[in-house]
């Protein structure tokens, strides 16, 4: 698991960069309806095996894909909402975790601007 989630990490970031904090939340909204059961809405670890090599995750073990559900999965219900999908995203990728407070900032430095 671990080369595919460094390909991963390494290119979270750049998409950060290029397409800012909106296209990037709108790449993996992307990234989760390609991925989720299209019945439940979700993605299960059965929609995650049968649709992963559309993002480059084919090499990963079943034991693998189990585990990348059951670490974003908050509320318990085996498997991932939008939400617990891109906060898992952003779990993966260090580098990311560190740039979305300055994301933050920023966002609330111009709410703040818009409403005074």
């Amino acid at each position: 698991m671990a080369a595919q989630e460094n390909n991963f990490q390494d290119y979270l970031p750049v998409m950060a960069n290029k397409l800012g904090g909106d296209g990037l939340i709108d790449e993996l909204c992307n990234g989760f309806n390609l991925l989720k059961d299209s019945d439940k809405g979700v993605i299960t670890f059965e929609s995650l095996k049968r649709n992963s090599y559309l993002l480059g995750l084919q090499g990963l073990s079943d034991e693998d894909l189990r585990s990348m559900v059951l670490e974003g999965d908050f509320d318990g219900d085996g498997a991932l909402n939008q939400m617990e999908f891109c906060v898992l995203m952003f779990r993966l990728s260090p580098e990311l975790m560190e740039g979305s407070k300055m994301w933050l900032e920023q966002v609330l430095q111009q709410e703040l601007k818009d409403y005074f």
